[in-house]
């Protein structure tokens, strides 16, 4: 019984949290996982979009998942909930549209993969739903799960160096 406390209590509050709120206007989309975001005082931010992992824009359906990042982001009003910097200095978060978790509608939608690397720096609750969305969208068939085999970015990355 003890032990089940112990890590019960270790998954409530050693998990992995966002930390930092910013909020603002998406005035750019990169690609299927970074936008730009300008806040109130005319600051743009980088934003790596947390947990996933989107096609390169030159991968197949990496013009597709752009595009759908755009349509849920772009010139909308956005709360990015975040923790760290990449080693690019993107903030890296969830970023959210009203209610939407965009990171998670993308992965729903076929348009990115969840980004397993990186699952520990993610709440549980993230984790398991984003975990969930591939698997989902895997079995469905949509977007870039319409191809038998897809690359995930981070092998086409490293082929391409």
């Amino acid at each position: 019984m003890i032990k089940y406390l112990v890590a019960l209590a270790s998954l409530l509050f050693l998990s992995p949290a966002y930390a930092e709120l910013l909020q603002g206007r998406v005035v750019g989309v990169t690609d299927g996982d970074t936008i730009t975001v300008l806040d109130t005082t005319n600051t743009q931010y980088k934003i790596r979009l947390a947990g996933m992992d989107a096609p390169e824009k030159k991968q197949p359906f990496g013009q597709v998942s752009k595009r759908s990042l755009s349509d849920l982001t772009y010139n909308k009003t956005v709360l990015v909930d975040w923790s760290k910097h990449d080693r690019y200095e993107r903030i890296v978060g969830k970023v959210w549209v009203n209610d939407l978790d965009v990171n998670l509608e993308q992965i729903k939608r076929g348009l990115a993969w969840h980004y397993t690397k990186y699952k520990k720096e993610q709440p549980l609750e993230d984790r398991l739903s984003y975990l969930h969305a591939e698997e989902y969208a895997r079995e469905s068939r949509v977007g870039l799960w319409v191809e038998p085999n897809p690359t995930p970015p981070w092998d086409w990355r490293k082929a391409t160096r």
